[in-house]
């Protein structure tokens, strides 16, 4: 039996098309419902909340998650992902060396974030580089008629920054850390600022000014504000 958005705490933003807001780190998870396929837009932080994401998303759409797109390689947002089992994981391309090489990392940094240092561990172990990569620009048929369009905008916030456009009236862009609202970006060790600000201009071309822009953390926002992040982030870092 499905149920509303709402009475999951979810947030509806379009047809078929949704986000929650995890407590914690208040992290964004997308969900897009196509006719068939279920595109969730990343994992949470730990496989118990993987594990419960997925179970929403199966009440929402009737149907398990098909796809699972990560925005960026940081432990918020990706731990969960090995819970969405079954699930074809998408990631840009460069971020495959993240989770075969830097697993110890995405684990000490969620520990020193709050995270059990058990569930750290349990979740990087069962941690697997994603199967598909993206170059570019990919688009997911989520059938009848529905697409998702998976971008590698980045670098910006990390080095491997995925973004994902979802057409319609309004499109929806879930533009992964690119773009915070609840606290000032985050620029880490794998943060690339000289190329954030031209990043973020791409972001905007792919969703133009009628968009919703869903940040990793925070309220939805508009094209308006995702500029003045951008133009605050160039003065911040003294680049255009």
């Amino acid at each position: 039996m499905t149920v509303t958005w709402e009475e999951l705490g979810w947030e509806r933003l379009a047809e078929g098309v949704g986000r929650c807001r995890l407590p914690g780190w208040d992290c964004t998870v997308g969900l897009v419902l196509g006719a068939g396929p279920v595109l969730m837009v990343d994992a949470g932080s730990s496989l118990a909340e993987g594990a419960r994401l997925r179970g929403q998303a199966r009440r929402l759409a009737g149907r398990r998650v098909t796809d699972l797109a990560l925005t960026h390689p940081h432990f918020d947002h990706v731990l969960g992902a090995p819970a969405v089992a079954g699930a074809d994981v998408y990631a840009a391309a460069g971020a495959e060396a993240v989770f075969a090489h830097g697993r110890e990392e995405i684990r000490l940094d969620a520990v020193r974030n709050g995270l059990p240092a058990a569930e750290a561990a349990e979740a990087v172990a069962a941690l697997a580089e994603p199967g598909r990569t993206v170059r570019g620009e990919r688009t997911l048929d989520l059938g009848a008629g529905r697409r998702a369009l998976l971008a590698a905008v980045g670098p910006g916030h990390t080095r491997h920054d995925l973004a994902v456009l979802v057409p319609g009236d309004p499109a929806v862009v879930f533009c992964g850390d690119l773009v915070e609202e609840s606290g000032e970006p985050q620029a880490g060790p794998d943060a690339v600022p000289s190329r954030w600000p031209a990043t973020l201009d791409r972001l905007l071309s792919l969703g133009g000014e009628d968009a919703r822009y869903v940040p990793g953390h925070g309220a939805v926002v508009d094209a308006a504000f995702v500029r003045r992040q951008r133009d605050a982030l160039a003065a911040r870092f003294g680049v255009s």
